[in-house]
């Protein structure tokens, strides 16, 4: 076969159950997109410390949703999709997801009610561009990148079909999670 034809190929979700344990990758419209190396030490804090917020939040409201830290496999279909065909599999920073029929044993099938992308140094395109035009697409309601870099968050809510202009932040600021009543999550209290 020759690279081209490879270069070619649309990749699906069968495809990617056939990577190697140690293949970090997502698919994004067909196409293979290796994951970063190991993520910064405040890039893992940044995580761990919205997680502790929304889990913190659900469980003291008993509420049903979940939220999952990557490597957590989210698979993007459209309705008369199969799953083996799928070409969006992602690995999302953060995931939320409200209506467990869409929990599987291997991670979420459909879109998460919330996702939160940090960016990294190595493919900040992929949350910006990408992610959010995928994320739009597949109807993520919120859709949050924290930028560590320049400690900036754009909060994205979707406004029937697309998605609203974005929300500005700093880590200064205190944030509304929309698809809570009542969340506020208060980026200042970081130790970062």
């Amino acid at each position: 076969m020759n690279s081209n034809a490879i270069e070619n190929k649309i990749y699906t979700y069968d495809d990617y159950l056939n990577f190697a344990d140690n293949e970090v990758v997502e698919i994004i419209d067909g196409k293979i997109f290796a994951m970063s190396p190991a993520p910064s030490r405040m890039h893992q804090e940044i995580i761990t410390d919205i997680i502790t917020e929304i889990r913190s939040y659900i469980k003291n409201n008993k509420g049903t949703c979940k939220v999952y830290p990557a490597p957590f496999d989210v698979i993007l279909k459209n309705n008369d999709e199969e799953l083996k065909n799928s070409k969006n599999i992602v690995q999302p920073d953060i995931s939320v997801i409200c209506d467990k029929n869409k929990l599987t044993d291997k991670g979420c099938t459909g879109s998460p009610d919330m996702i939160v992308e940090v960016v990294s140094l190595f493919n900040p395109s992929n949350d910006y561009i990408k992610k959010l035009s995928l994320y739009q697409e597949y109807k993520v309601k919120e859709y949050w990148i924290v930028n560590p870099m320049q400690k900036a968050i754009l909060v994205y809510k979707l406004e029937g079909e697309l998605y609203g202009a974005p929300t500005s932040y700093t880590f200064n600021d205190q944030i509304k999670v929309g698809i809570f009543e009542n969340l506020i999550i208060d980026f200042k209290s970081f130790e970062i």
